[in-house]
């Protein structure tokens, strides 16, 4: 499915879809409506470090900012979980992420306006643990690096990083959960 042909999911400030759709691209625009999206960190299981990914110069949202792993929407009717397994499998080349958890269920945000687009996604937040390196999508992702996470705060720290704005947002609400705080 061509990304003007995807769908994305209207929903209530509780994350309830409204049985609305719209196209994915025409739907963000400075005055895009809530809808359900997710995001994903992938830790890798031999030495705990997570991948973030730099979006690719040629996506129409938010391009070149680096961001956590994985991020999407979920098709019209699809589960959360499966919606992950297929972006990470399309953008990274990692069709199997182990120990997925959701780890904010309940996670919202708005975007300043960025290039004349606004997000505004209902965005439960996930964790997932693999063993290999991913093979990006050069149509998603122009780089990946995989970091500590005291490289990731120190990132975070610098004022000129360029990183997208739901990865900045969601940082104070993960850094004190256990899959996250005790990790160097």
């Amino acid at each position: 499915m061509s990304i003007e042909e995807e769908r994305i999911v209207f929903c209530t400030e509780d994350g309830t879809p409204t049985g609305e759709t719209g196209p994915k691209l025409a739907s963000h625009h400075e005055h895009t409506r809530l809808h359900l999206a997710f995001s994903c960190y992938v830790f890798r299981r031999a030495d705990g470090k997570f991948l973030i990914t730099q979006r690719a110069a040629s996506k129409k949202v938010w391009p070149s900012v680096w961001t956590n792993s994985v991020c999407g929407h979920p098709a019209p009717g699809e589960a959360l979980e499966d919606a992950v397994r297929r972006r990470a499998d399309y953008e990274l080349g990692m069709p199997r992420l182990d120990e997925l958890t959701c780890v904010l269920p309940k996670y919202v945000y708005r975007t300043p306006v960025f290039d004349g687009v606004i997000e505004h996604e209902f965005c439960p937040v996930f964790t997932a643990v693999v063993d290999e390196d991913p093979k990006p999508n050069a149509e998603e992702v122009d780089d990946f690096r995989w970091l500590t996470w005291d490289d990731y705060v120190k990132l975070l720290d610098q004022p000129d990083a360029n990183v997208s704005y739901w990865a900045k947002d969601q940082f104070p609400l993960l850094k004190s959960l256990p899959q996250f705080s005790g990790r160097k």
